[in-house]
């Protein structure tokens, strides 16, 4: 089994991944600066999806499992048209949430050949717990990212390499906007939103994270956009 490097938060070295993945150039991460109105203006448009990195803790834990409750008990089922999967290995939440940032778009993004297109290629029809195991075997993209660590000082490479923060991914789908954490059984609908108005809609989501842990400055928001 191979060795998972946590992922750096970091939008140049996620390009470097996403480009060794098979996705074209156009589509490439940037950073969110604030979740200020005027900050967000900035942000290139179109956004496909918004990376949220954060502080493991007891109460985003408490709410973990208060919501996995409150879905089996109303015998929630996962949406099909949203691609999710299961983390299996530990630090590897970074590239489970690049996965479900592109392949729920699809419809925008023309995966090149290679990694990422065979993966998801070979994970339709699976649950989400098999898309992680499935991932989990896919030594060569999990290889992928270890060889682009390996080519940053041991300075950089060591500096956000903190396995204490989680990454998460919200998407707009088919109308809704979905909540994408690989430690969770489910996509977590977090109402309606639109193509034009998901930005803002998934940054009030983040604020709430944010609000949460009063205390913690550990956060980080990324967002895939078109720059061309």
């Amino acid at each position: 089994m191979t060795t998972v490097i946590p992922m750096e938060s970091n939008p140049e070295t996620m390009n470097k991944y996403l480009k060794r993945l098979g996705v074209p150039e156009k589509w490439r991460m940037v950073d969110v600066v604030s979740l200020d109105e005027d900050a967000l203006y900035w942000v290139p448009r179109p956004v496909l999806a918004l990376m949220l990195l954060f502080p493991l803790s007891k109460t985003y834990e408490d709410l973990r499992s208060e919501q996995e409750k409150n879905l089996l008990k109303k015998g929630h089922q996962a949406p099909k048209n949203v691609f999710h999967l299961k983390q299996v290995l530990s630090n590897v939440c970074g590239t489970i949430a690049l996965v479900h940032s592109v392949a729920n778009n699809t419809n925008h993004i023309e995966l090149e050949d290679g990694l990422l297109k065979n993966y998801l290629n070979n994970a339709k029809g699976l649950d989400a717990a098999a898309k992680g195991a499935l991932l989990e075997n896919s030594v060569a993209i999990l290889e992928a990212y270890k060889d682009i660590e390996m080519n940053i000082s041991r300075e950089d490479a060591t500096a956000s390499h903190d396995v204490s923060n989680h990454f998460v991914t919200f998407i707009h789908k088919d109308g809704s906007l979905y909540e994408l954490d690989g430690r969770k059984s489910f996509p977590i609908n977090h109402g309606s939103t639109s193509a034009d108005s998901f930005l803002e809609d998934a940054a009030e989501v983040c604020r709430s994270f944010i609000a949460r842990e009063p205390d913690n400055i550990n956060f980080n928001i990324m967002a895939l956009v078109s720059v061309q």
